[in-house]
């Protein structure tokens, strides 16, 4: 009676044991996995207002295709210059981030980035050859190992019709941006690069040449401009520019169509003294935990139909060859401005000089960086307060002399 109940007993663990080991093998491979995304702010199709949910596709696309659960974690940052700084000093850990180009030369040098494995990302045989080798608008990545484009694009000037007068001989120029007419409705970028690449272009002088003299004069030029503007703004721009609350913005083409869509006031141009052609493009961090993942979701991003997705919902051109002669998209982005295609593609973009950002010398870094401290640190409000202080101590000497001279008057009289 023993032996059996012993034997069932033995029985009865052994079964225990098969279920908890088929029961751990079960939830590891339900494991769950987490790719990290660092990238610009609405810069993505997310769902909203009936676009696709780009991340979510590739959930789904892990899910069905590569049999694995995965999790996208995406966040956002809003200028080169503050993503560099939470990537350099390790405090957070990312799988896949978007920086510029003469931001991707920069992460190069300073050994930030892995280099990416093309033969894992057959899409991109999708990217045009304009983007690829040599050809690339920045150094340090002529032999394609380190980034694959995501968007580019150049910077203009968006002005609101209903506000600028049409017949402004500024239109056209980076002069509109330092117009005293429209004191208090002209926005300029928050970040450094893009804020001195305004001035520098306004002077006709190289952006990538730091020569302190002359970005010293750029730095004369902001400090002129800073009497007059509202703010500086990245992200910002979009609610003011679209609600009329700021006239006049330097920004980015794709995200004035945007804009465009939600007020028609809205009109655009690239400076006749020249402006900014600038690439983004999807990059591996040297410390990603999770690099075969990363390039799956690289290779997933330049898919053509999830392309098209991404470039209708940002506006933004697409160095992809098999986005650009899409007639669907092409209809599709001529529907929210006629002249889509031209100001994106065209010979609109192709009518002014253009120069990308290159990285600059460490000196050039350090003395840009020096050179927007100042700006930010000068203010017409710090010259307003001066002003204050001083009627004030003039008022309070006056009342102090009126005192003494009543004492004495009083004494006088009393003698």
């Amino acid at each position: 009676m023993k032996k059996r109940i012993c034997f069932s007993l033995i029985v009865l663990i052994l079964l225990s044991i098969c279920l908890i080991a088929l029961s751990a093998c079960g939830s590891e491979a339900e494991t769950e996995e987490t790719l990290y995304v660092y990238n610009w702010g609405e810069y993505i199709s997310d769902g909203s207002d009936g676009t696709v949910d780009v991340n979510a596709e590739f959930e789904r696309y892990c899910r069905e295709v590569l049999n694995r659960n995965v999790k996208v974690n995406y966040s956002t940052f809003s200028s080169n210059e503050s993503m560099y700084a939470k990537v350099q000093s390790g405090s957070a850990s990312y799988d896949v981030i978007v920086p510029s180009d003469y931001m991707i030369e920069r992460m190069v040098k300073d050994d930030l980035l892995r280099p990416l494995d093309i033969s894992k990302i057959p899409n991109y045989a999708n990217v045009d050859d304009a983007f690829k080798g040599d050809n690339v608008y920045y150094e340090g990545d002529s032999d394609d190992i380190y980034s694959v484009p995501y968007f580019y694009g150049m910077v203009g000037v968006i002005y609101n019709t209903s506000i600028v007068d049409e017949n402004d001989k500024q239109i056209g120029s980076w002069d509109l941006m330092w117009d005293a007419q429209y004191k208090g409705d002209i926005l300029q970028f928050n970040n450094s690069r893009d804020a001195f690449g305004t001035a520098l272009y306004k002077l006709g002088y190289d952006v990538n040449d730091y020569d302190e003299t002359k970005w010293r004069d750029a730095l004369d030029e902001l400090l002129i401009q800073k009497e007059i503007v509202q703010g500086y703004v990245m992200d910002e721009i979009f609610n003011k520019m679209k609600s009329g609350s700021a006239a006049i913005a330097a920004y980015y083409a794709g995200d004035y169509l945007s804009m465009y869509e939600d007020n028609s006031d809205l009109a655009f141009f690239y400076p006749e003294e020249g402006t900014n052609i600038y690439v983004d493009a999807m990059c591996i961090p040297k410390a990603s935990q999770n690099y075969e993942l990363a390039l799956h979701y690289i290779n997933f991003m330049c898919d053509t139909d999830i392309a098209i997705e991404n470039a209708l919902y940002t506006y933004y051109a697409s160095p992809l060859k098999t986005v650009v002669e899409n007639e669907e998209y092409q209809a599709a982005i001529a529907e929210v401005h006629d002249d889509a295609m031209n100001i994106l593609y065209g010979e609109t973009a192709k009518s002014v000089p253009t120069q990308a950002y290159l990285n600059l010398s460490p000196e050039g870094i350090k003395g840009l960086n020096i050179l927007w401290e100042e700006l930010k640190a000068k203010s017409s409000i710090g010259n307003g307060i001066y002003i204050g202080c001083g009627i004030i101590l003039g008022v309070i000497a006056v009342l102090a002399v009126y005192q003494i001279v009543k004492k004495r008057r009083w004494a006088k009289l009393y003698d």
